[in-house]
C-alpha cells in the first residue's frame, strides 16, 4: 500500500488593498524572469484574463526600477484560457492583455500565442479551436524546454481558475494540454483552457492573484493551515486535500514556493 502524499505547501501574500496587489506580483515575475533568462535564455509565461491584466500594468516600469533587463524579445506569452471570440471583442482575454499590459511592451508579435480566429466560424467547433491552440502551445514550448516558466492566474468566487469550473467534466481531462468548453457558466459560453496536465506538470511556478471580499471565503476553504512567515503579510500555507475547488487543484509538481497567492480582501 502506497503511503499518502505529504501535505502540499504554498505561500500566501496578503496585500492591504487591491491597488497594492501589483507590487508583490511584479517582484515575483521579475525574479522568475531573471532566473529563466539566466538559466535558459528565454522566459515563457501563461496569462489569464479577467482582472489579471490590470495587475500586470506597469510591469515594464517595475523592471526598470529593479534594474533588471526583462529582455522582452526573449519572452513567449501563451493564454491560460481564452474566450472563443475575435481578439477585437470586448470579451477577449488577449484584447484585455494587449490594452492593459502588452501595449508598449516590445514582445515580438510572433511570440504572442492567440487562438486561430479563422476557426471561430460556423464551419468549426470549439474543439477545433482547442486542438489548434494545443499545436500552437507545443510550438511555443519547443523553445522553452517543454515547460512554462510561470503561469499568472486569477480565481473566481466560485473557485474556478482559467476556464476550469467546478463540477465540470474537463476537470478530469488528463491527456490533452488544451481543452474546450461549450457551456461555461460565465459568458461567453465557448472557451478553451489549459488543463491541469499543463498547470501541474509542465509549469515551473504558478501565481494566483485576486482582490475583493468575494475571494476570502474561497481562500479559507482551499487552505488547511496558515502560519505567519517572517515578513508581515506573508504566510506559509498548506492546501486542503482533497481540493474543494479547481483553483485548489493547481499544484505544480515542484511544490513549496512554486505556488503563491497574492490577494487583497
Amino acid at each position: 500500500m502506497s503511503s499518502p502524499a505529504p501535505p502540499y505547501a504554498a505561500r500566501l501574500i496578503v496585500a492591504p488593498s487591491k491597488s497594492a496587489v501589483s507590487a508583490p506580483l511584479h517582484r515575483i515575475v521579475i525574479n522568475s524572469c531573471s532566473l529563466a533568462l539566466s538559466s535558459r535564455g528565454s522566459f515563457s509565461v501563461a496569462l489569464s484574463g479577467g482582472s489579471l491584466p490590470s495587475f500586470l500594468s506597469g510591469l515594464s516600469a517595475s523592471f526598470d526600477e529593479a534594474g533588471v533587463d526583462p529582455k522582452f524579445d526573449k519572452w513567449r506569452v501563451v493564454l491560460a484560457d481564452e474566450r472563443c471570440v475575435p481578439s477585437t471583442d470586448g470579451d477577449s482575454n488577449l484584447k484585455a492583455l494587449r490594452e492593459k499590459f502588452l501595449a508598449g511592451v516590445p514582445i515580438p508579435e510572433e511570440n504572442l500565442y492567440g487562438i486561430d480566429e479563422t476557426l471561430l466560424g460556423e464551419d468549426h467547433t470549439t474543439s477545433d479551436v482547442a486542438k489548434a491552440y494545443e499545436a500552437s502551445l507545443n510550438q511555443a514550448l519547443s523553445h522553452t524546454g517543454n515547460m512554462i516558466d510561470m503561469a499568472v492566474l486569477g480565481f473566481g468566487p466560485d473557485g474556478h481558475t482559467c476556464s476550469l469550473f467546478p463540477n465540470r467534466p474537463l476537470l478530469k481531462v488528463n491527456g490533452s494540454l488544451v481543452a474546450s468548453i461549450e457551456d461555461s457558466p460565465k459568458p461567453p459560453p465557448k472557451r478553451i483552457t489549459l488543463t491541469f496536465k499543463v498547470l501541474n506538470k509542465m509549469t515551473r511556478g504558478v501565481v494566483f492573484c485576486g482582490a475583493g471580499s468575494s475571494k476570502g471565503p474561497i481562500l479559507k476553504e482551499v487552505f488547511a493551515e496558515v502560519a505567519a512567515g517572517k515578513d508581515s503579510g506573508i504566510f506559509d500555507v498548506v492546501m486542503v486535500d482533497p481540493a474543494p475547488y479547481p483553483c485548489g487543484m493547481v499544484r505544480p509538481v515542484a511544490g513549496g514556493e512554486t505556488l503563491v497567492s497574492v490577494v487583497a480582501w
